[in-house]
């Protein structure tokens, strides 16, 4: 081919097949609804919470955690994961009635959490690999009983105190351990997806943005606390702070929230679904989660049920 037909060539195809190589996809705004469950042993219920067939729905279990309480004291078991949330009301049985019921309900399990007992749940490995070894075993054996669909990370606290020159609970290590985790899992077609839930604390961001850094590409979505923000948050600050954790985790699905109890951030009385359309109309809503449905029934899931009505309208 000579060179002028091989430039006309060229022309036609950077015309008809742009280049995206460098071209980052527009955001879009999501129909998901996400609901963490279990944690408060009131009793609720997956079909106590209103889900609108217009959604993609997520029920989160919470939490399963690598403790061991049978002999009293909780103690940590280096990734080997035991069910601590509801399972009376919570069940296998349940988890297969309300997916066969609503064919657009998903079911996942959250790892960590806050507390165990009265203490801490601190993510306290031995090392990578025994607690890797030791996590996918003991949570296939938990999704597959439970028939569930993916998992949410929410370690909220570190163990430093091995006496060793350096923590095995540091950056680094927790992300070669969830990561590898949350690899393992999807490569065994154990889980399809997997989420993180992190908070504006500097020890908690240096563990989960180490992990984004090295592994973002395996998490499908942020569930940011942002109720863990002051109460009294206004709109315009959410926006704001929204926009910080964008950047924070750059390229990833960063999830609107808030907490039922109007305990922290902006809460759906002062403005919350206000500051949702306005993401919604710059096509960064990615989709809306809520702490918790535990504390939801004792108003009816009246925001449940608007949360899902947003989403509803046409994405």
């Amino acid at each position: 081919m000579d060179s002028s037909k091989l430039l006309i060539a060229l022309f036609v195809f950077q015309v008809f097949f742009p280049c995206h190589m460098s071209i980052q996809a527009a955001p879009e705004n999501s129909d998901l609804f996400r609901e963490y469950i279990g944690a408060e042993f009131n009793n609720v219920k997956f079909t106590d919470v209103p889900i609108d067939s217009n959604v993609e729905f997520h029920f989160i279990l919470s939490f399963a955690i690598d403790y061991d309480s049978t002999s009293g004291s909780p103690s940590p078991t280096n990734g080997k994961f035991n069910v601590f949330w509801d399972s009376d009301n919570l069940s296998p049985s349940q988890v297969s009635s309300i997916k066969s019921t609503h064919s657009n309900v998903k079911v996942a399990l959250s790892l960590g959490g806050d507390s165990v007992g009265d203490s801490y749940a601190y993510f306290d490995p031995s090392s990578v690999d025994s607690w890797v070894s030791n996590a996918v075993s003991s949570l296939t054996d938990i999704i597959q009983e439970y028939h569930l669909d993916g998992i949410d990370i929410d370690y909220e606290h570190f163990n430093a105190n091995h006496g060793w020159p350096i923590s095995t609970a540091n950056p680094d290590t927790f992300a070669e351990c969830i990561g590898k985790l949350v690899k393992t899992l999807k490569n065994n077609g154990v889980i399809s997806f997997a989420s993180i839930a992190p908070f504006d604390d500097d020890d908690v961001q240096s563990h989960y943005k180490a992990l984004w850094q090295s592994y973002g590409d395996l998490i499908d979505y942020v569930n940011f606390q942002f109720y863990a923000y002051d109460q009294g948050t206004t709109v315009s600050q959410f926006i704001n702070y929204f926009n910080t954790q964008s950047s924070n985790y750059n390229g990833g699905k960063v999830l609107a929230s808030f907490i039922s109890d109007g305990s922290g951030g902006l809460t759906p009385k002062n403005g919350f679904f206000t500051a949702c359309s306005r993401l919604k109309s710059e096509n960064k809503l990615h989709g809306i989660f809520v702490w918790s449905a535990d504390d939801s029934k004792r108003n009816g899931f009246r925001y449940e049920k608007q949360s899902q009505a947003l989403l509803a309208i046409s994405h």
